[in-house]
């Protein structure tokens, strides 16, 4: 199969613990993810396309009283990776079939019109929303631990703010960065982009529990996988706008760092994520503009996330 697409040209291979989570993952389950080419693999039956994009279907279960459908993703977008890490984390079986998202298959259409992934099927009806999916495995999954929401109803709440501090205000801030064209080498504009991220940071630097090591102290919740795919990819400012600036963080950087540390040795981030040479064609895309996602063409169109 091949495609004209600007971004078809991505590598078609999961690699290294990613490539042993998809074929671990391979055989029938309840559970079934549309997902993308990050995690993209042959599958046991070896199937081989010339663009791997997966699909995660959500199938019935005669042991569950929630029958789950369909969970469509790509993994081209770090969005389904939080939908991933908490599959993961929770232990929640699940299946990897595969789904190219720029020719999107009818049986996603009929879901989500949009054609937006993460899209989740639940008793006919579709879900969609990374964290709004990610909420729906908490709730209908409450034998499978950990639990990553608080039960108390302020700190609940409160998660609930940062988290969607993270999708309006950080990933948005992110993109305008990685995506804006420098006239020159020393492009105040650039710097003003690398300022706002970094704010954005400090700020959400600034909520954490103080010892740590993660946002609500010693073990790991929802909002920590909320922002984990954009933390891990950090490194993309370096590769091509010049350098992140961590600097910028001041106080907090010592603390942003220990969370970070705490993120990247995650066994179900290490188990999501490629070798680093795989993503590179992908970002440069990003970092010349030119991606064809919906939300780089929202950041170019001075939006939010779609």
């Amino acid at each position: 199969m091949s495609s004209s697409h600007p971004d078809a040209d991505l590598h078609p291979h999961a690699t290294g613990l990613a490539a042993k989570m998809v074929e671990e993952h391979s055989k029938e389950e309840p559970v079934k993810l549309y997902s993308g080419w990050h995690m993209a693999s042959e599958s046991l039956a070896h199937i081989k396309l010339a663009l791997k994009y997966q699909l995660a279907l959500f199938g019935t279960s005669l042991v569950l009283v929630a029958i789950i459908n369909d969970l469509s993703s790509c993994l081209f977008c770090p969005f389904v990776q939080r939908v991933l890490l908490v599959l993961l984390e929770k232990k929640i079986p699940f299946q990897y079939v595969e789904v190219n998202p720029y020719h999107k298959p009818e049986s996603l259409l009929k879901l989500n019109p949009r054609g937006l992934v993460p899209t989740l099927a639940y008793e006919g009806k579709a879900l969609y929303e990374s964290n709004v999916i990610c909420e729906f495995l908490e709730d209908a999954y409450p034998s499978h631990w950990p639990r990553l929401l608080p039960r108390e109803p302020f700190e609940k709440a409160r998660m609930r703010i940062w988290m969607d501090f993270i999708t309006s205000r950080i990933i948005p801030a992110y993109h305008r960065f990685l995506q804006y064209q420098p006239t020159s080498t020393n492009d105040p504009k650039l710097s003003e982009h690398r300022s706002q991220f970094l704010a954005h940071l400090k700020s959400f630097t600034t909520e954490m529990d103080a010892s740590g090591p993660y946002f609500n102290g010693s073990e790991p919740s929802l909002i920590d996988f909320c922002l984990a795919p954009w933390a891990v990819r950090l490194w993309v400012f370096d590769e091509f706008k010049g350098g992140l600036g961590i600097e910028e963080l001041g106080d907090k950087r010592e603390r942003w760092q220990k969370w970070a540390k705490a993120i990247e040795e995650r066994d179900s981030i290490k188990m999501t994520t490629s070798e680093r040479e795989h993503y590179l064609p992908i970002y440069k895309r990003y970092a010349d503009d030119k991606a064809q996602s919906e939300l780089a063409k929202a950041t170019r169109e001075g939006k939010g996330v779609p």
